[in-house]
């Protein structure tokens, strides 16, 4: 894993050529493309600790070839440009004394509570390279990013999965909710999210709860659900101490997970520690991260600590890293 180049224009193109739509933070757009590249080289070129709307872009290379097989993004504070928006689930629980009836309906509010949250996202492995753990490089690469530039990001963490996409490109969701006010299509809207952003959300939707019972049975049995090609991803948010708290995709429906930055199992399980040597040791098998900003890179290893503290790294990572004895490394166990 190392820092996104404006050089990887055309990598990161072909990749999102292969995601099959509804990857907002990577469409296959030249031009969309290009200018996040260019925003996350403006943001890894920024040395302060101020928390500030930023996007960072990392990618998986492969050391042999150079080809860039992978990708993965954070953003530092969403809703800042333009409002972010989230449907949150939650019951209205009404009673009838006359009936002695209770009554609950489940409904859809359009909301910002997710303004000012960190994300991250964007996250694609290419399909001929999933396999050998890579996917849980791409992902836990970015918490331990997180955690070697803490002041740079806020205490909430969210991921959005992305949510049901059936065999035409559509999204059940979207065509029993947001569909029916805006006269386009799920790629069609989800593209123009991707490239102008989502304002236009904030002047067509209607403002009122959309009741989940008055929904067609296709948007109601997707409702905060992931991709089936997600559900490995929400397993391992799931082992790093996120949850799904009702927040879902106000385009396809998808779930929201949310937690709190330090509380991230890779962001406090890893530390800092002086390199004291490079050979082959018996410990075990980590993620080893070095360089600030523009600099970053990680990788899997072995790892060994010694009593006071320093760690000792197989030579194949020191290499990968390039790093020596000597500098300092971060790393959190595998």
């Amino acid at each position: 894993m190392r820092a996104s180049r404006t050089s990887d224009l055309e990598h990161l193109y072909e990749m999102a050529k292969l995601t099959g739509g509804g990857f907002t933070n990577l469409p296959a757009d030249r031009d969309a493309l290009s200018a996040k590249l260019e925003t996350s080289a403006a943001a890894f070129a920024n040395t302060g600790d101020e928390l500030t709307a930023e996007t960072f872009v990392l990618v998986l290379e492969n050391v042999t070839t150079g080809a860039v097989r992978g990708t993965c993004q954070l953003m530092t504070q969403v809703g800042q440009q333009w409002p972010f928006y989230s449907y949150r689930l939650n019951t209205l629980t009404q009673y009838s004394q006359e009936l002695d009836r209770t009554v609950r309906a489940e409904m859809l509010s359009l909301v910002t509570d997710l303004e000012g949250s960190s994300e991250v996202g964007g996250l694609f492995l290419h399909p001929n390279e999933r396999a050998g753990g890579l996917g849980l490089l791409l992902a836990r690469s970015r918490y331990l990013f997180i955690a070697m530039h803490r002041k740079r990001f806020a205490d909430r963490v969210l991921a959005e999965l992305r949510g049901i996409i059936d065999e035409r490109g559509g999204s059940p969701f979207w065509d029993g909710v947001a569909g029916r006010f805006f006269g386009m299509g799920f790629q069609e809207a989800d593209y123009f999210n991707a490239i102008n952003g989502n304002q236009f959300i904030a002047d067509l939707m209607p403002k009122h709860p959309v009741y989940v019972a008055m929904l067609d049975e296709e948007a109601k049995k997707v409702i905060g659900l992931p991709h089936p090609t997600g559900r490995a991803a929400m397993r391992m948010l799931e082992k790093e101490g996120f949850a799904y708290e009702g927040y879902v995709d106000i385009f396809d429906g998808g779930p929201g997970m949310l937690a709190k930055t330090d509380q991230v199992k890779s962001v406090s399980g890893s530390s800092p520690a002086t390199l004291s040597g490079i050979d082959q040791p018996e410990g075990e098998k980590a993620l080893i991260a070095t360089g600030t900003l523009g600099d970053f890179r990680a990788c899997y290893g072995a790892r060994s600590v010694t009593e006071d503290g320093a760690i000792a790294i197989d030579s194949v990572a020191a290499d990968t890293l390039d790093v020596s004895t000597g500098d300092t490394v971060w790393s959190v166990a595998r």
